[in-house]
């Protein structure tokens, strides 16, 4: 054992190399820890890994075929013996440096030490208690894939190698936490990305200095995202959709995979980024066209048809005559702004509480919001029916909205409005309407205007988020992330005039 400029490195003597490993990880505290000693070439030799993240079969391999090594192996030789035959496993490197031995065992690799080299070797069998790939919850489709990613890094990036076929695909692994290490992934298309783009995410990234990321993701993204991080509106997607970060890819994102997390990190993402859904593109552009309005619509009513109501039901004297059945005939017996804050309240209590509830007393629980709180509430004067009609549904406009984060986040900003309404009514309404508005249009990601192509206004791309595109047509990349290569060469699938068949 030696020090070189802070960092600790094997020596040739077996015993202390050894007890390296038993000190630093433990030996005698942690059940899980494996250490088997044998003999190579009639040298001593040892194995090391934890219990429950190797593949067994592979070290019985690996130990039946070390014992066919001869013992009158040299020492010089028997390194390269090693490698070449001793450990017929493709994945299988040598390290000298202690702390990229430790990191790998706790990773879950097999170390295995000889008396006389100064070296490890590195045998990468691990494998991870895992799901397999389901479809996501949030993100379902009525045809289309059913995979989705999982709490698996290497998983993960199966899946997105497996619909991007491209050379040029780049798979950038970095490791964060000082304690927990844990694996982030960097995935971008060379010749596409904005280069400045990935060497700042790269940079922020690798000048993480905190203990660990048990939060995963959602750590890992309020460490490199700018801006502030009390700015509700969120500044990248997440997706848990194989199909939707390829299609992200080749548009020019770049996406970001942290260990233990079935959620990616797409990266810039804009507001319109967060109101798209797969399901429009796995209907005809008519059909999804359709959808994509509908949810536009139900995404505005989610934020503005509560404080609307309450506006109109306070001033009457906005209504024309042909619309004052809006107001409410009797307002009850608590004011009606009042009345929508206890809405709002236990609409998100019966959300926490949906999240909490075990699956099979999910009805029951449904039982009890509508006729234990919502008829009761009506009879005794504590809500108006009016209130819990646009109530349920500001409920649905919110369940349409396909990122949850920008769910959460209008749902914040219909507050906010209904607050300006509650206090000053019209000019309340303006004024935090307005402020609203301003947010979002001052509200960057990675540089790229969150209203864009909104403000600055770009005729074209908001052409293709209005109307659903066909897929002949979706083959130009937004100018607003400098993409290096602006459009795709034409293939067959955009020449179709004149094409033979």
């Amino acid at each position: 054992m030696f020090r070189k400029k802070g960092h600790t490195y094997l020596g040739r003597d077996y015993d202390k190399n050894l007890e390296i490993f038993k000190k630093e990880l433990g030996f005698g505290d942690n059940f899980d820890l494996i250490i088997t000693e044998i003999r190579v070439a009639g040298k001593k030799a040892a194995l090391i890994c934890f219990d429950g993240m190797i593949k067994d079969d592979t070290l019985t391999m690996v130990m039946q075929t070390m014992q066919t090594l001869p013992e009158a192996t040299p020492f010089e030789n028997l390194s390269q013996r090693i490698l070449e035959v001793g450990i017929p496993y493709i994945e299988l490197s040598s390290e000298k440096n202690v702390d990229e031995l430790l990191y790998a065992v706790l990773s879950g690799s097999i170390i295995l030490i000889v008396d006389g080299i100064k070296e490890a070797y590195i045998i990468d069998a691990r494998t991870y208690p895992a799901r397999n790939p389901e479809e996501p919850d949030i993100e379902r489709v009525v045809r289309g894939s059913r995979d989705g990613f999982t709490e698996t890094i290497v998983f993960n990036t199966a899946l997105i190698r497996r619909r991007v076929r491209d050379p040029k695909l780049r798979v950038e692994l970095l490791r964060v936490g000082k304690r927990s290490k844990s694996d982030v992934a960097l995935i971008y298309i060379k010749d596409i990305a904005n280069r400045e783009l990935v060497n700042y995410v790269h940079e922020q990234i690798n000048n993480i200095e905190i203990d660990g990321i048990p939060m995963a993701e959602k750590s890992v993204e309020e460490l490199i995202v700018p801006g502030s991080i009390w700015n509700p509106f969120p500044k990248v997607r997440y997706t848990e959709r194989p199909d939707v970060a390829a299609a992200h890819l080749f548009e020019g994102h770049i996406c970001i995979i942290v260990d233990t997390s079935p959620s990616v990190i797409i990266a810039p993402a804009t507001y319109f980024h967060h109101v798209q859904h797969a399901e429009e593109y796995r209907q005809s552009p008519a059909v999804g066209v359709y959808i994509r309005w509908l949810r536009f619509l139900a995404i505005m009513s989610s934020i503005f048809i509560t404080p609307l109501w309450l506006l109109l039901a306070q001033s009457p004297e906005l209504l024309p005559a042909s619309l004052d059945f809006i107001g409410p005939k009797e307002t009850g017996n608590v004011p009606l702004f009042v009345q929508f804050i206890i809405a709002e309240i236990a609409l998100d209590l019966m959300r926490m509480a949906a999240i909490h509830t075990p699956s099979p007393l999910a009805t029951s629980l449904g039982v009890i919001a509508a006729l234990l709180i919502g008829d009761i509430a009506i009879d005794i004067g504590l809500l108006i029916p009016e209130v819990i009609l646009y109530t349920a549904i500001v409920a649905v406009g919110t369940y349409c909205t396909p990122s949850y984060e920008m769910a959460m986040a209008n749902r914040l900003l219909r507050l906010f409005i209904l607050a300006g309404v509650g206090f000053l009514q019209l000019p309340g309404f303006i004024a935090t309407t307005v402020l609203g508005i301003l947010m979002l249009a001052f509200t960057k990601s990675f540089g790229v205007p969150y209203l864009w192509p909104l403000i600055p206004f770009k005729y074209q791309a908001l052409k293709s988020i209005i109307v659903r595109s066909p897929v002949p047509v979706q083959h130009l990349r937004p100018e607003v992330l400098h993409p290096q290569d602006v459009t795709p060469q034409p293939g067959p699938a955009f020449k179709r005039k004149g094409r033979k068949n």
